[in-house]
């Protein structure tokens, strides 16, 4: 290599997985037109199979963290009536220190949003779709700086492909599209090593500062970021540099802590939260409650109120004295992990590894999804309701599953399966090809239970959906629960039944009562043609498990290990092990640190791209074996 901070450790010897500036790799470099179709291929696989999700989310993408996204549209509805001053006045409503639980970022795209499309949730789902469509894109580009074009190419696909992303793309949550700053940060990066400039590594750091406008997850990637540079670079340049990242984030985020500092009065560098989630995180990990921390945001409500006398604390998480209870909020998390130094870093160890695991997340469904409207049942007849003649519950499930239909007056008819803690209406019958509703009342007053329309006789899943109660309410203060089950029947005329299992833990047993079901026929189905590339797509995310992804991943870093390639390594690992050390502190979902999968799938990708190697070189060796044994 001829840039000085590329040691020759680096420089690709074997061929088979790198890239770079070696002969052998510039060979394997595509033509110009080549990477434009590779790129225009890989972005329309991404996109569609998005598109697909969010077809099948189309009505439960807005019930996924509810409180959250309205939070973010009341926020943008704030900005597009009060402008750019009322984000800066502290008499603005926007000063409620309840728009501080997240950084405004994602409130602002909404707004932006908005005022183009109106307020359609469709209109942000699709910009989610495309930035995480680039996200794929980004991945290809990072891979192919040191790895060959093969692998690259397989590592786009997976991204493109993963149910992980594709998943969380059309939710109503900055999640997703907060990595794509991180993704071309990284991208920069790299380009900055191989050909250092001082505006490669400040827009690197910069766009981070974008991300914490939508996370603030990545507050301190910077910091991270710049402790791999002696690793990568010579020394002499390594303080300027790492500098530059640090000051593009500071420059990037400098707008939003100062209008902070003028409206609250404090520093604060993007949103408060970091208390509530330590404390949340710390109770993640203490079931038996001998630390007496709530894990839920209501618990920490409540028990703020009980502990500091201020009953005028429940209700709202940061309003009144947000900072200061924020303040309060971390004092007494790190009162706990100075009381147990050990216990709190075996917990952040598990924590870490946890992320390892990849979320089980909804496929890309093989049928086509509702494209009627549900609310038009309001004023239509069913076409069936559940009988109520010949109702019965057997003596043996009530003990295991208590079902009362006392919302209609009625017993709800069907029967008990005792073994299977489940409760089973009569077979309904379908026409082909035509979209459906099932619609029913429920309050659930204890446990946790699944709601399924299965096809009677072969199992297959049309419709299903989780119904929990909310903890912090009694069982009698459980509220009535609409549940609209909509889905597509198939091409042959089919039966039906709608199954009620018992999907909480071993020793509770759920208590609900259901109000009469009802099935209503909403028209024709669409979107037939789908269930080609709807079933392709659903065959392969099936193998986006931990049990297949981790050992591949696992298998992609020894095989970088033994071609010598630690700098590779350590740029493609320094976004995961940041989240894995830091966000391992604080209560974490699989939402917050979507980063890291995008960097394991490069490994994935090298792993496959060896398989495959090893297997081609079998076949062709066996071909030949024949062919000198026929001659």
């Amino acid at each position: 290599m001829k840039d000085e901070t590329v040691s020759s450790e680096d420089a690709p010897r074997e061929g088979p997985l790198t890239g770079g500036d070696s002969p052998q790799a510039k060979t394997s470099k595509p033509s110009h037109r080549t990477t434009v179709a590779i790129c225009c291929i890989v972005f329309l696989v991404a996109v569609g199979c998005r598109l697909l999700a969010l077809q099948d989310s189309r009505f439960e993408a807005s019930k996924v963290q509810t409180a959250v996204t309205e939070g973010y549209k009341h926020t943008a509805r704030l900005l597009r009536e009060g402008g750019i001053r009322s984000f800066f006045s502290s008499d603005s409503p926007l000063s409620d220190p309840n728009h501080i639980g997240h950084p405004p970022g994602y409130s602002v795209l909404l707004a932006v949003a908005f005022g183009i499309f109106g307020e359609s949730d469709s209109a942000i789902q699709l910009v989610q779709v495309l930035a995480d469509a680039a996200a794929a894109l980004v991945v290809f580009f990072i891979a192919l700086s040191f790895l060959n074009r093969t692998v690259a190419i397989i590592a786009a696909v997976l991204i493109a492909l993963a149910p992980q992303f594709t998943y969380n793309s059309v939710l109503l949550l900055p999640d997703s599209i907060a990595v794509l700053p991180i993704l071309v940060s990284v991208l920069l990066f790299i380009r900055a090593w191989q050909r250092p400039r001082m505006g490669l590594f400040i827009a690197a750091g910069a766009l981070i500062g974008l991300s914490c406008w939508l996370r603030a997850n990545a507050l301190l990637l910077p910091i991270f970021i710049t402790a791999v540079i002696p690793i990568l670079m010579e020394r002499g340049s390594r303080l300027r540099y790492a500098l530059g990242i640090i000051a593009g984030t500071i420059l990037v985020m400098a707008p939003l802590t100062i209008r902070n500092f003028i409206v609250y009065d404090h520093f604060i560098p993007v949103s408060l939260g970091a208390g509530q989630t330590l404390l949340e995180g710390i109770a993640d990990y203490d079931p038996d409650r001998t630390l007496g921390i709530p894990n839920t945001d209501m618990g920490i409500m409540k028990w703020e109120a009980e502990i500091d006398q201020r009953p005028d604390y429940y209700g709202m998480l940061f309003s009144p004295d947000g900072v200061q209870r924020e303040r309060k909020r971390i004092a007494r998390g790190l009162g706990v992990i100075r009381s147990h130094p050990f216990w709190f870093f075996g917990v952040m160890v598990r924590r870490g590894v946890s992320m390892l695991r990849l979320e089980r997340v909804r496929i890309v469904s093989a049928d086509p999804p509702v494209t009627h409207s549900i609310d038009a049942t309001e004023w239509a007849a069913p076409v069936w309701s559940a009988s109520t003649e010949d109702g019965r519950l057997s003596n043996s499930i009530k003990s295991q599953l208590t079902i009362r239909s006392v919302l209609d007056g009625q017993m709800l008819g069907g029967r008990g399966d005792e073994s299977r803690k489940e409760y089973t209406l009569e077979p309904i019958s379908l026409d082909a090809l035509t979209d459906y509703v099932l619609r029913f009342y429920l309050v659930l007053r204890r446990g946790r239970v699944n709601l399924r329309v299965v096809g009677f006789g072969n199992e297959y899943v049309y419709a299903s959906t989780i119904i929990e109660t909310q903890d912090w309410k009694t069982s009698t203060e459980q509220p009535l629960q609409e549940v609209a089950l909509p889905f597509v029947s198939r091409g042959i005329p089919d039966k039906v039944i709608l199954v009620i299992t018992d999907a909480g833990a071993k020793d509770t047993n759920p208590l609900l009562e259901v109000g009469v079901a009802r099935l209503y026929a909403l028209g024709p189905a669409a979107f037939g043609w789908t269930r080609v590339p709807r079933t392709l797509v659903r065959m392969v995310q099936r193998f986006f498990i931990t049990a297949v992804m981790l050992p591949l991943a696992l298998v992609g870093i020894a095989l970088l290990l033994i071609q010598r390639q630690r700098k590779t390594i350590a740029l493609l690992l320094v976004v995961p092990a940041y989240y894995m050390v830091f966000q391992s502190a604080l209560h974490t979902e699989y939402r917050y640190v979507l980063a890291i999968y995008y960097f394991l799938f490069v490994f994935v990708a090298v792993a496959v791209h060896k398989i495959g190697t090893c297997l081609w070189s079998a076949a062709r060796r066996h071909l030949l074996f024949r062919r000198v044994s026929d001659g």
